[in-house]
């Protein structure tokens, strides 16, 4: 199929002031992820009716954007699937994605594309790479803005099948200020885990493996204060009790992090710090004293932290510098003095990996306490510097048939794989995970504000769902699993002091990290999330895992 290019030539309306001259019925579709340590799947039995992780702000963005001339159809697929009565009712789908979702994006075109309909995809893998989409119909490459306005007009024009795939590239982004609020309308929150939202986008680090700077810039862009509440405001409203920021990296700009926070403090007062925030944010936060105390006071739980590697050297070789303005315990214990508890990113397969390597990370896991550790051995993204240096050096495979990783490693590959299991079944092994929230129980929930008057919180519709996830987790994980001990031990102790919400918080978190471990330890799963290898639970571990 040959590509056909749009670029930026005529004069365009803006992307929100876009009027079309004929109606459409636009279909958008967010792609299932396949399960990882992230997905949290395995938690969803214990809690009822949710069913996945996280609103997925881009596409509900996109929803938003769309004219409101056109009508406008939702499905996240990580829900349930879409139907064919929708793909029949639709001009076009729409559908975005990120590396780890390519293969169920290619079994969405697949289907869309048997129906007789178009496909436009955007979102950060096409974007990296458009190479990975070559049966798509309409690529979208970049933020929204006039590449966005180019695709709407295109589709105005007609939602016949191109004779080629068309290319819109974003060259002008419509600033984040005038972002409109995620359709959050047209989804169920009580359905995720967690709600989210963004504040700012772009992150001024370059970290060898990592593409963000490449797809969104080192100077991270911003909404306005205003803006955010009025997006949690919706999400709290729609039932969410748990909000994550999706940016990049939380202090990409410390001071708008820090001008931001006094107004989630006075939003948090306002309801009465019913809703747990958490973001993503470099290690280096730790040497932000003032916005860790502003961070405490806006109700600030948990924070996800791209260590690594406890390494020096390895950490200077990955262009990881950040990560060495202090101890790396250190900061992690700072962290967790201001009530935020850590989870923490780990690479193995790195050229500075010795076979002392996994005792390291063992032994790191157990000084600094992290409960949650996303252990992947390293796969080289698409335009980072890491592709870059590893194509010139002739170790780049491609996606090798058996291998979860696009990389010749410096050490065999079974022995990368290998170590990986071995520290992914150590360090999540009942005993070491649940001594590892121990220390968070003692050293990092004490330090958390709470609701001033929690018993308003105690509704019988409240009360009903607690007592439901209990009866849950009692059958599953207390009288079920295979590490009980472990549960009542950290339940009874927690009772008695009347830390309940602390034993639904960490038997839930615990069940889906112990029995995804199992997994990756039986090789049922990929060693890296970006693996292009096909892998599902078997439903015999699906149905031990429940």
């Amino acid at each position: 199929m040959v590509e056909s290019v749009t670029t930026v030539a005529a004069p365009l309306p803006s992307l929100r002031q876009f009027v079309p001259r004929n109606r459409r019925r636009i279909l958008l579709v967010f792609p299932r992820y396949s399960h990882s340590f992230g997905t949290f799947n395995h938690a969803f039995p214990l809690m009822g009716n949710v069913k996945a992780f996280m609103p997925p702000q881009g596409i509900l963005l996109v929803a938003a954007l769309m004219p409101k001339e056109w009508e406008v159809k939702f499905v996240d697929e990580n829900i349930r699937a879409v139907t064919p009565k929708e793909l029949a009712w639709a001009d076009v789908l729409f559908t975005s994605g990120m590396h780890i979702q390519r293969d169920k994006i290619h079994d969405l075109v697949e289907r869309a594309h048997r129906a007789g309909k178009p496909v436009a995809l955007g979102g950060p893998s096409v974007s990296a790479a458009p190479e990975y989409y070559p049966t798509v119909d309409y690529l979208h490459c970049g933020e929204a803005g006039d590449g966005t306005v180019r695709l709407l007009q295109a589709l105005d024009e007609s939602v016949e099948l191109p004779a080629a795939q068309v290319v819109f590239r974003t060259v002008d982004r419509l600033p984040m200020a005038d972002f409109p609020s995620p359709a959050y309308h047209l989804i169920d929150v009580r359905l995720y885990l967690l709600g989210s939202v963004q504040f700012s986008s772009g992150c001024p680090y370059t970290c060898e493996f990592c593409d963000i700077p490449g797809l969104y810039g080192r100077n991270p862009r911003l909404k306005t204060p205003q803006q955010i509440l009025s997006e949690l405001d919706a999400l709290a409203d729609g039932g969410a009790v748990s909000v994550y920021f999706v940016d990049d990296n939380f202090i990409g700009n410390p001071k708008a992090a820090q001008e931001l926070l006094p107004h989630l403090i006075a939003w948090q007062k306002k309801r009465d710090y019913q809703v747990r925030l958490a973001c993503e944010a470099t290690l280096n936060m730790a040497g932000h004293t003032k916005i860790l105390e502003l961070m405490r006071e806006a109700f600030f739980v948990s924070v996800f932290c791209g260590i690594e590697t406890p390494e020096p050297e390895a950490l200077r070789f990955i262009k990881k510098g950040q990560n060495l303005r202090s101890p790396i315990l250190e900061a992690v214990h700072k962290l967790n003095s201001y009530g935020l508890e850590v989870a923490s990113g780990i690479i193995m397969g790195l050229d500075t990996d010795t076979p002392k390597t996994p005792q390291a990370l063992i032994d790191f896991a157990e000084l600094s306490g992290i409960p949650i550790m996303t252990v992947n051995i390293l796969y080289a993204l698409p335009h980072t510097p890491l592709y870059d240096r590893l194509q010139k050096a002739g170790r780049l495979l491609g996606d090798a048939a058996g291998r979860d990783s696009n990389i010749e490693f410096l050490r065999p590959y079974e022995d990368v794989v290998t170590d990986w299991r071995r520290v992914i079944g150590h360090i999540f092994s009942p005993e070491q995970l649940y001594a590892r929230y121990q220390y968070n129980i003692e050293h990092t929930y004490p330090h958390r504000l709470g609701p001033a008057k929690p018993w308003k919180q105690a509704t019988p519709k409240n009360l009903l769902r607690a007592l439901s996830i209990l009866r849950r987790i009692v059958w599953r994980v207390g009288i079920r699993g295979n590490y009980r001990r472990q549960f009542w031990k950290m339940a009874i102790a927690q009772a008695r002091q009347g830390n309940i919400e602390n034993i639904f918080q960490v038997a839930m978190v615990a069940h889906h990290l112990i029995t995804y471990a199992q997994e990756c330890v039986s090789g049922a799963m990929q060693s890296s999330n970006y693996s292009a290898r096909r892998v599902e639970p078997r439903p015999a571990e699906l149905q031990q895992a429940a």
